[in-house]
């Protein structure tokens, strides 16, 4: 069974458009047309930065949406010498040092499964699929890394004549945490209205499983 994950989509087929394209990608059926929507990932850790440096700003960055001290990113945590070994300000060299089989301090094994998407990559369909199941990512943009917790999205008419009554999903914004700041400067919000998408490098997808 196909699970909304990254690339993956119950939606009927169809290629994505690319991200400059409103991001839009997937095909659903029965959807409330044209009316924007709101999702949010629950019960995140608000953690905040021990620093400004961009290394902090990882580390409490993957915190947040890992949220298990066991694996991320603290002393002793399996994940906490290859997190602080990665690029900070590269989300694509922190997936590179997190994908694989690491060790909690018992010594028990977890498989990482770390991924980034380049930004004229990212399926809409299957990152709002991610944060419908509750899973936080990270985004990079400005070479800054966010938490993106949250969607605006709504879905248009597909116009597909082998998919009538079909729909896409457009994102139209993204919900941000900037973990330097515990004040209104916090919230950010990326809007593919007023904001350049040529700024935006790309997404981390992270998940841990037991091995």
């Amino acid at each position: 069974m196909c699970e909304l994950h990254h690339g993956c989509s119950p939606f009927l087929p169809l290629a994505c458009l690319s991200l400059a394209s409103l991001f839009i990608c997937g095909v659903a059926r029965g959807q409330l047309l044209n009316v924007d929507q709101e999702i949010n990932v629950r019960e995140l850790p608000s953690l905040l930065a021990p620093s400004r440096h961009s290394a902090d700003v990882l580390l409490t960055s993957l915190a947040t949406i890992i949220h298990n001290p066991e694996v991320c990113c603290g002393k002793d945590s399996a994940l906490e010498d290859s997190a602080q070994a990665a690029d900070p300000k590269s989300l694509k060299d922190v997936a590179a040092k997190l994908d694989g089989r690491h060790l909690l301090s018992d010594g028990r094994p977890i498989l990482v499964s770390a991924q980034f998407i380049a930004a004229d990559a990212i399926n809409a369909g299957g990152l709002l699929g991610d944060i419908t199941n509750q899973r936080a990512v990270l985004l990079e943009w400005n070479s800054h890394v966010y938490v993106l917790h949250g969607l605006v999205y709504f879905w248009m008419p597909s116009g597909i004549p082998d998919a009538p009554g079909g729909s896409l999903v457009v994102i139209r914004k993204f919900l941000l945490w900037d973990t330097r700041y515990a004040d209104a400067r916090r919230e950010i919000v990326f809007n593919r209205d007023t904001d350049d998408l040529s700024r935006v490098q790309g997404l981390l997808f992270v998940e841990v499983k037991p091995q």
